[in-house]
C-alpha cells in the first residue's frame, strides 16, 4: 500500500503521522502519480497549525514530482511514463504516491531532475509572478528582498540580477549572508544587528527602493514600508512571522505607499500563463543561468523534524522529501 503524512488534529510537529492510505484508481479527469521527490514549503506548517484551515483528517503538501502511473477517462496532454511537476494541488503531496487533478499538472523536461522539480515549482513560480508579473520593473530598478537565503530567495536573486536590477537582501546570520551574496545579491543586511531601513537608504542614496519582496509579515512590515521610495510597492507574499497588521494612513506618511497580498494561484490558475510562466522558468534552470541548491533532504517519515528545522529557521535554500 502507498504511505503518506497525515494529521488529524492541528497543533505542533508532532501531530504529523506516517500512516499507510488507500489510494486507487484515477477517475475522469485524473491521473495517479508516483512520486519521486516532494517539496517542503513554509507554507506547510500553516496547514498543519490550523492557520489555513483543512477538513481533518488531511494530507499535508502541495508540491511534488514524479511520474505517471495511470490516467482517468478524458484525460488528454498526459500519459503513463510521463515525468511531471506540480504546485497548487489539493493536499496530500507527503505521499509515495497519490491520485490529483490532471489540471494541476506540469509537463517536466528531461534535463530536470525530480528533486529539483519537487525544490523549485513553487519557489520558481513564486519568483517567476513576483518578478514578471506585479510591477513592471526595468533595468537599474532597486528592490529589497527579505529571507534572502531561503529557497525563493535565492532564485528570485538570481532572476533579478538577469532582468538588471540591483538586490539588497536580509538574513539573519553571516552564514546566510554569504549565501546570498553567492547567488547574486548586491547587498546583504543582518537585520539582527542593523536597522534595515537606515540601510537601505545609505545604500540608495536615501532615495528607497521601488519594491520590497515581503514573505515575513508582521516582524517586518514596518521597516519595509520605511524603505521603499515614494509611491513604492511593498510585495506582502508571505506570512512566516505571522500576518501583518496595515494601517492605510501609514501607506500615506511613508509617501503614497501601495501594497499588494498576492497569492501563486491566481497567477497560474489560467492554462497559458501557468505554462508560460514555467517555461520561462525552465529555461533558465536547464540553461544554468539560475541554479535551484537543495541544501536539506529528509526522508518522508521524517516529516515533523523537517517542520521543526523550518520553523527554527535552520535551514537555507530548498528543502525536499526525497523516495
Amino acid at each position: 500500500m502507498a504511505r503518506a503524512v497525515v494529521f488529524h488534529e492541528t497543533g505542533g510537529p508532532e501531530v504529523l503521522r506516517w500512516e499507510q492510505v488507500e489510494v486507487g484508481e484515477p477517475g475522469p479527469g485524473e491521473v495517479r502519480v508516483r512520486h519521486h521527490a516532494v517539496g517542503l514549503n513554509f507554507a506547510d506548517t500553516y496547514f498543519r497549525t490550523g492557520l489555513y484551515p483543512a477538513t481533518l483528517p488531511a494530507g499535508l503538501g502541495v508540491e511534488g514530482a514524479g511520474v505517471v502511473e495511470a490516467v482517468g477517462a478524458g484525460v488528454t496532454g498526459f500519459a503513463e511514463g510521463d515525468r511531471v511537476t506540480y504546485t497548487g494541488s489539493p493536499l496530500g503531496a507527503y505521499s509515495t504516491e497519490r491520485v490529483m487533478p490532471v489540471d494541476s499538472l506540469i509537463r517536466l523536461p528531461d534535463a530536470i531532475g525530480f528533486d529539483i522539480a519537487a525544490a523549485m515549482t513553487m519557489r520558481g513560480l513564486t519568483s517567476a509572478y513576483l518578478l514578471r508579473r506585479i510591477h513592471p520593473l526595468k533595468p537599474g530598478d532597486t528592490v529589497l528582498l527579505h529571507a534572502a537565503a531561503g529557497g525563493v530567495g535565492l532564485i528570485l536573486t538570481q532572476w533579478a540580477k538577469l532582468l538588471g536590477l540591483t538586490v539588497i537582501g536580509t538574513v539573519s546570520t553571516e552564514e546566510k549572508a554569504a549565501l546570498a551574496r553567492a547567488h547574486g545579491c548586491d547587498h546583504v543586511i543582518n537585520h539582527r544587528r542593523e536597522n534595515v531601513a537606515d540601510q537601505v537608504r545609505a545604500v540608495t542614496g536615501g532615495e528607497g527602493v521601488a519594491v520590497v519582496f515581503d514573505s515575513v509579515g508582521k516582524d517586518t512590515v514596518e521597516g519595509s514600508m520605511a524603505s521603499l521610495r515614494r509611491r513604492g510597492l511593498l510585495v506582502c507574499f508571505g506570512t512566516s512571522s505571522g500576518v501583518p497588521p496595515l494601517d492605510a494612513m501609514q501607506l500615506v506618511l511613508h509617501g503614497s505607499l501601495f501594497v499588494t497580498r498576492p497569492a501563486l494561484a491566481d497567477y497560474i490558475a489560467e492554462p497559458a500563463e501557468r505554462s508560460a510562466l514555467s517555461q520561462e522558468l525552465f529555461g533558465h534552470v536547464a540553461a544554468g543561468r539560475i541554479t535551484v541548491p537543495v541544501h536539506q533532504r529528509f526522508a518522508l517519515d521524517e516529516a515533523a523534524q523537517a517542520h521543526r528545522a523550518l520553523e527554527a529557521g535552520r535551514t537555507t535554500g530548498s528543502s525536499v522529501f526525497v523516495l
